[in-house]
């Protein structure tokens, strides 16, 4: 039995705080005055007598002002008064220590170390000065330097037994495990079993592949307290870490006679008998969780959450697993945790449109997780759900207003319904709170799609503008290269730079009928009806990409070349197909074009 609490100064922090500066700082002083009163007493009856009071009386005042610097945070101000002292007084260990230990805190490691030596050297009994010359020696990677300190230091006596846990870290960082190991031994022989120490030393066992070394330093734990579930527990996770799933079992079995309402010992042994592949077992103790009354639902969730993400491809367990998500769901309609973990579940088996559902209950019960909502968002736009993305973008930027993301959804859906200005505050938003986003392609779809929105507002400057921006990073941005030439044709400006754009995107997609279509469009417009005639038979290549804008474009084109009733022919099939422009009737009517 030991106090698991027990303080174990940490590893190396002895000279950090001021309060303890100031402690260890008047601890040589102190020593200092006694040495000095004897000197005084001893010349009492001399001449001069009076002269050496007072200059211990001048180095105590300015030793103390130096103190009272260092309190008010001024190292620098301190150093100068400290080294006042040394200067009238080079054997003032007190002063050279503090120097030193002022130095220290500023980060002058090399600058401290002179001073700290010379603190030790003249007081090899004081430990505080060998610890400060150890910690700097540390600093610099001096260790075997450090460790002669320690070791002299724990030699001297049982109560500097303590130091043998900074010793132990001196020996790991200069790779002596086994003298860790030592050192560590000898804290727990002078002091007693401490629970960092034993973790500590399983650790070392661990990284030298002593198994069952580690497992022994389990077991005190056990030992030292034999009606605690937890160290079996623990113990169980070792052995479960290291392959030993068999003797894990055991250590989970004894846990559960201590408390038999364990969740996080069901939790280990359907991880076990997941890798066993006995998934009726898994799921009897996963059960056993979930019927547990002391468990709240959030961690029940958080549960079954961690075990979906290690069933991998099992189908099987993956369905069992969602299952129990959903009765969890049931029970405790109103947590969110439980619907975030059924839609993780549902997106695990693909199943997307169920898993946005579970996603927006989520955000409904909790909308302060920006998670939750990014997920979403981006479910919504996959499905191609445009309204439920505008009014989730709206309700995720009423708790989330700086999130550049989430108004670049928000700019999306709005262009989408061709709310064109909307779209464009949204996506200016966008691009102003994403500019140091190392996401490129995310800074290129925001300024394609703000190309679009100016377009759709009329404002040609700002649409070119921006796509242009995008070119100058993304020469072969396909959306840009798409919208950019045909909207140039529409306006029957920059011809020459619409044809340039269109022609690199059908070199890149030579057998894509909407890119085709918009390259033989840019044509017509240029009135190359040949060439334009030859792109828009490529484009009807593909029975999948014919649409009717592309069966009336080739039609007009036709109509261009002198073979009207051919091209009536082509408009009558634009209007079956669907999709054609606001003159195809008048067009199929009077046989003629009306641009």
């Amino acid at each position: 039995m030991f106090d698991r609490i027990r303080y174990i100064r940490p590893v190396l922090g002895w000279v950090g705080g001021l309060g303890l500066m100031l402690w260890l700082g008047m601890t040589p002083v102190e020593a200092q005055r006694k040495r000095d009163k004897v000197k005084t007493d001893s010349t009492a009856t001399r001449p001069g007598s009076a002269s050496t009071t007072t200059v211990r009386m001048e180095e105590e005042t300015m030793f103390a002002e130096g103190m009272r610097f260092l309190i008010t945070d001024e190292p620098s101000k301190a150093i100068a008064q400290f080294t006042k002292v040394v200067q009238k007084n080079p054997s003032n260990a007190a002063a050279q220590y503090a120097i030193g230990n002022a130095l220290s805190k500023t980060g002058k490691t090399a600058e401290a170390i002179p001073y700290a030596t010379k603190a030790h050297t003249l007081d090899t009994g004081n430990k505080f000065y060998s610890l400060l010359l150890a910690e700097l020696y540390v600093k610099q990677k001096r260790y075997g330097e450090a460790e002669d300190l320690y070791e002299s230091l724990i030699k001297k006596g049982s109560e500097n037994a303590e130091y043998g846990v900074e010793l132990a870290a001196i020996y790991l960082f200069d790779e002596k495990p086994d003298k860790a190991l030592e050192a560590y031994n000898r804290v727990e022989r002078e002091l007693g079993l401490n629970e960092e120490i034993t973790r500590q030393k399983q650790r070392i066992y661990l990284k030298q592949n002593k198994i069952d070394k580690a497992i022994e330093e389990a077991e005190k734990l056990v030992a030292s307290e034999p009606g605690d579930p937890d160290y079996l527990l623990e113990g169980a996770e070792l052995l479960i870490a290291n392959d030993r799933p068999d003797q894990a079992i055991t250590w989970i079995d004894r846990a559960l006679k201590i408390s038999s309402d364990l969740p996080q010992a069901h939790v280990l042994l359907a991880d076990i008998y997941r890798k066993k592949g006995d998934m009726a077992r898994v799921t009897k103790e996963l059960n056993q969780v979930f019927a547990s009354p002391n468990l709240e639902a959030g961690l029940k969730a958080r549960i079954l959450s961690s075990y979906a993400g290690l069933t991998g491809e099992n189908a099987t367990a993956q369905q069992d697993a969602l299952v129990m998500a959903q009765n969890l769901a049931k029970t405790s309609p109103n947590d969110p945790k439980t619907q975030v973990t059924v839609a993780e579940l549902l997106l695990q088996q693909g199943k997307k449109a169920e898993a946005r559902d579970a996603y927006a209950k989520a955000a409904k019960l909790d909308g302060s997780v920006y998670e939750i909502w990014g997920t979403l968002l981006q479910l919504d736009g996959e499905l191609n759900q445009i309204d439920s993305l505008l009014v989730h973008s709206q309700q995720a930027l009423e708790v989330f207003p700086t999130q550049g993301l989430f108004w670049y959804f928000n700019g999306s859906a709005n262009l989408y319904k061709r709310n064109y200005q909307p779209a464009v505050d949204a996506l200016e938003e966008s691009q102003k709170l994403l500019t140091a986003t190392s996401n490129n392609e995310l800074k290129q779809g925001i300024g394609a799609q703000l190309g679009d929105a100016y377009n759709g507002l009329g404002d040609h400057a700002k649409s070119d503008e921006a796509y242009e921006a995008v070119l100058k990073v993304d020469p072969l941005n396909d959306h840009v290269l798409n919208n950019y030439s045909y909207f140039l044709s529409l306006r029957k400006e920059k011809l020459p730079r619409a044809l340039q754009l269109g022609q690199k995107l059908v070199e890149r997609h030579p057998t894509n009928a909407t890119y085709l279509d918009t390259y033989a469009w840019v044509l017509y417009v240029s009135k190359d009806y040949p060439k334009a005639k030859q792109y828009l038979e490529k484009a009807l290549a593909d029975p999948a990409g014919v649409s009717g804008t592309i069966l009336e474009h080739y039609g007009d084109v036709l109509y261009q070349l002198g073979q009207t009733q051919k091209a009536v022919d082509q408009w009558k099939l634009a209007k079956t197909k669907g999709g054609g422009g606001p003159n195809l009737d008048k067009k199929i009517a009077t046989g003629k074009i009306y641009e």
